[in-house]
């Protein structure tokens, strides 16, 4: 049962966050093992999708629903795939020269082998994928002031 919070003090508004964590038909495009992404529903306070992921010769789908709270939360609920559950949660917090970014996220995978095996890699995995966010954020908004991004984080397997 991965679990893991973390905030990360970015140099961007919690708009331009928001708008970033909410686009996710552009996931594959920067995001590590997002083979593809199919959006069912896109709405302003929800999205419905689904995310094919990729990696050693697995690939899974997994059917999300995200509730956006604009400019400040979005929260991501896990419909349909091989987990037992999955929540996700993020919230956008400005502040002098940019913003808070609080992230959380708990899952359980249904098939014990993977549960072993995301175990093993899970911390590598998610700091790699919060850095995915962090290089599409200065790619798309240009990269803040060096140093601006510090971290502190919570983790437990």
């Amino acid at each position: 049962m991965p679990k893991h919070s973390e905030t990360r003090h970015l140099p961007y508004t919690p708009e331009q966050m928001f708008d970033l964590v909410t686009d996710v038909k552009r996931y594959p495009e920067f995001l590590p093992w997002v083979q593809a992404m199919r959006v069912r529903q896109d709405q302003p306070q929800e999205t419905v999708a689904d995310m094919i992921v990729g990696f050693k010769g697995l690939r899974e789908t997994f059917t999300s629903r995200v509730r956006k709270g604009r400019p400040d939360t979005v929260h991501v609920d896990y419909l349909d795939g091989p987990l037992k559950y999955l929540t996700n949660d993020w919230r956008f917090r400005a502040e002098p020269g940019g913003c808070a970014v609080d992230f959380a996220v708990d899952f359980q995978f249904k098939n014990r082998m993977f549960e072993m095996l995301a175990g093993q890699v899970f911390g590598q995995a998610l700091r790699r994928m919060i850095g995915a966010f962090e290089t599409r954020a200065a790619a798309l908004y240009g990269a803040g002031d060096e140093g601006s991004s510090n971290s502190s984080a919570h983790s437990a397997a």
